[in-house]
C-alpha cells in the first residue's frame, strides 16, 4: 500500500509536467511559434510574396533568422512585383544587414521586379528561373485627372491651402509646370537611390546600371546575361547553394521563421487600416512606388 502511494506521488507531478509541456506545444503551434529542432545547422527560408505594402513583419522575420544560431545561411524567396518605396527600402536595409553576417541567396519566382528586385540586390547570389520576370528598375508616380468629368456634371472643387504645393496631385485641376518639376525631382531622387543600391549590391558601375534601369523588364535568362542575376535555377537550387556557402554537409535542413497567426480583431483592424490607406492614396493621388505597373493595383 505504501509503495502504491509512492508511485502516485511520482506519477501525479510527472503527468502535470507532461500536460504542461503538451499545452505549451499546442499553444505554440496555434500561435505560430512552433519550436524548431535542428542539429548541425540549417538554411533559413524567408518568403516575400505579393505587393510590398508594409515591412514590419518581414523585418521581424529577417531579424529572427539573423539571431538564430541554427541558421547558417538564408534563402530569400521573392514573388513580388514591387510596391511602396518606403517598405522596399526598409526591407532592403535589413537584408543588407543580414548579408553582412550570413550568406544570403535569392530565389526569384515568376515575378521579382522593381521593389521585388530592389530587396534582392544585397544578396550574395541571385537565382532566377529562365522565364522569371525581373528588372523594371525605376520609379513611378500616378495621378488621375477628373476635371473634364466634373465640368460635365457641374461639380466644382474649392480648396483652401496653406502653401502653393499643398494640394499637389489634386484630380480636380491640371498640374502646373512648377508642380511637375518638383515631383520630377522627387522621382529622380528615389530613382538615384534605386540605381545606387543595385550598383552596390551587384558590384556594377553606376552608369552601367543606369543603362539597364529605364523601367524595362527582363526574363531571368536576359537578366543573367546583363549580370542582374547570377544563376538560373529554382528554389531547391538556391537552398543547396546556400548550404554549400555555409559549409553544411549533405542536404541542408530548411528553417522557416515563425509566423504569428492573427486573431480576428487584428485582421479586422488591418483590413480597415488598409482600406483607409488605399482610399487616402486614391483621393490624394500621391504615391511614389517601386512597382511593375500592371502587376499591382
Amino acid at each position: 500500500m505504501k509503495n502504491k502511494w509512492i508511485w502516485v506521488w511520482i506519477a501525479v507531478p510527472l503527468c502535470m509536467i507532461l500536460l504542461f509541456g503538451a499545452s505549451v506545444y499546442i499553444a505554440s503551434v496555434l500561435l505560430g511559434e512552433k519550436g524548431r529542432f535542428v542539429t548541425g545547422g540549417g538554411v533559413g527560408l524567408l518568403e516575400v510574396r505579393g505587393p510590398i505594402l508594409e515591412s514590419q513583419e518581414t523585418i521581424r522575420q529577417v531579424r529572427e533568422l539573423k539571431e538564430d544560431t541554427n541558421v547558417k545561411a538564408v534563402v530569400l524567396r521573392i514573388e513580388s512585383p514591387g510596391g511602396g518605396v518606403g517598405p522596399s527600402q526598409e526591407i532592403y536595409e535589413e537584408i543588407k544587414k543580414l548579408a553582412a553576417q550570413k550568406k544570403v541567396v535569392v530565389s526569384m519566382g515568376s515575378v521579382a521586379a522593381s521593389g521585388g528586385y530592389y530587396i534582392a540586390a544585397p544578396a550574395s547570389v541571385i537565382y532566377a528561373n529562365p522565364g522569371t520576370i525581373t528588372g523594371s528598375i525605376g520609379v513611378l508616380m500616378k495621378f488621375a485627372t477628373m476635371e473634364g468629368l466634373m465640368n460635365k456634371i457641374g461639380v466644382k472643387a474649392q480648396t483652401i491651402k496653406s502653401g502653393e504645393f499643398k494640394d499637389i496631385g489634386s484630380p480636380a485641376r491640371p498640374m502646373t509646370e512648377k508642380e511637375r518639376a518638383m515631383l520630377q525631382g522627387v522621382i529622380d531622387s528615389t530613382y538615384g537611390q534605386f540605381v545606387k543600391a543595385v550598383a552596390e549590391g551587384r558590384k556594377l558601375p553606376v552608369d552601367e546600371v543606369k543603362n539597364l534601369a529605364d523601367g524595362r523588364i527582363y526574363t531571368g535568362e536576359q537578366a543573367k546575361e546583363l549580370k542582374l542575376v547570377d544563376k538560373l535555377g529554382n528554389l531547391e537550387d538556391a537552398v543547396a547553394e546556400a548550404g554549400r556557402l555555409a559549409g553544411l554537409k549533405g542536404e541542408p535542413q530548411v528553417i522557416k521563421p515563425t509566423k504569428k497567426k492573427k486573431i480576428l480583431l487584428d485582421m479586422l483592424v488591418e483590413e480597415s487600416a488598409g482600406r483607409l490607406g488605399n482610399f487616402v492614396k486614391k483621393e490624394s493621388g500621391l504615391s511614389v512606388n517601386y512597382e511593375l505597373d500592371g502587376f499591382i493595383n
